[in-house]
């Protein structure tokens, strides 16, 4: 198992296949087609990564980009990967109806749609797609069964924060015979030129706490996952905060076959394109030995406590205060 310098287990790989996208989301920062065109990897070497990182100890893998269903060999590329206890794929859900069956035989799981709202003007504004595109897709994974399919939504304000309510009900048709769609509720990061939009989706939550049936909690970011008549409804947040980086398990490939340590860094990817077998494995054990808490305050902290209680120099009074400082310090961050 992959296991990094502050102890933490690596089992979820994110293969980006391509970073174009067929929409032009506003608040995306790739902004659509860009300029400067990935050299993208190859199904063979996609699959020989892949196959390293299984023998390494990875469990899951999502392949995402862009846009992955705009690579006309995406099926092939599924066909190729290793065997691993999940393969999902995020998607917009445009091109999802002509691909979903041939995915889904070539080993496929399940999938992650986007779609921010069920308005098709809104959608178009938001988009530059067609809302019955997604839709068609959508329902094309279900019967398909790569399920259960995460629904992505992202809740800006002033634009479809009273729409909630409504994605809640529209979940609810594919709920009726088990939990076939989830609703992935998401706070916009706060980026330049997009505060204006930043909405509090714990608003949302507190209301939906109230009527859970069920709690579910996520390893990651302990994330929380309600049970509700209509489905299941999960909240995600910014990653900027410890607890995301106390938790993560993954880590990523970039559509042009270099190993990118931590999300939010690009200062130390590792180039593995073109290497096969124990050098390839080596290149990949350096890139893990690269990985750091990009925030890393409550690691620290956590540490520290645990050095003073080997030395026997902590007692309750100071672990408390040390702990109470740590939580104040995640809900001023994550605006709890």
């Amino acid at each position: 198992m992959l296991i990094d310098r502050f102890n933490r287990k690596i089992t979820n790989l994110r293969i980006s296949v391509t970073d174009r996208c067929n929409l032009r989301c506003f608040y995306c920062h790739k902004e659509g087609f860009l300029s400067k065109k990935c050299d993208e990897l190859t199904p063979d070497e996609i699959s020989k990564i892949a196959q390293v990182f299984k023998d390494l100890g990875i469990k899951k893998v999502k392949i995402t980009g862009g846009e992955p269903l705009v690579r006309q060999d995406i099926v092939e590329i599924i066909a190729e990967m290793p065997e691993f206890d999940e393969i999902s794929m995020t998607t917009n859900g445009i091109l999802l109806e002509k691909y979903a069956m041939d995915l889904k035989k070539s080993g496929l799981n399940r999938v992650n749609v986007s779609l921010d709202s069920l308005n098709p003007e809104k959608y178009r504004d938001l988009s530059r797609g067609k809302l019955e595109d997604v839709l068609r897709g959508l329902e094309a994974a279900v019967e398909a069964e790569l399920t259960p399919v995460k629904l992505n939504m992202v809740v800006m304000k002033g634009i479809n924060e009273n729409e909630v309510n409504d994605m809640i009900h529209f979940i609810s048709k594919y709920n009726k015979d088990g939990l076939n769609v989830i609703l992935q509720l998401i706070e916009l990061l706060k980026l330049p030129g997009l505060e204006s939009y930043w909405f509090d989706i714990g608003i949302i939550e507190n209301r939906i706490s109230a009527i859970a049936k069920d709690v579910r909690v996520r390893k990651m970011q302990k994330r929380k996952q309600y049970l509700i008549d209509e489905g299941a409804i999960e909240f995600v947040r910014p990653t900027d905060n410890t607890e995301f980086c106390y938790n993560c398990n993954r880590i990523r490939v970039t559509c042009d076959g270099k190993v990118k340590p931590c999300l939010l860094r690009n200062d130390n990817l590792v180039d593995v394109r073109g290497l096969e077998g124990e050098e390839l494995r080596q290149r990949i054990l350096e890139a893990v030995n690269l990985r750091k808490p990009y925030f890393r305050e409550k690691i620290e902290v956590e540490s520290r406590i645990k050095n003073c209680a080997v030395n026997g120099a902590v007692n309750s009074t100071v672990s408390g205060t040390i702990r109470g400082t740590v939580r104040g310090d995640l809900l001023e961050r994550s605006g709890n």
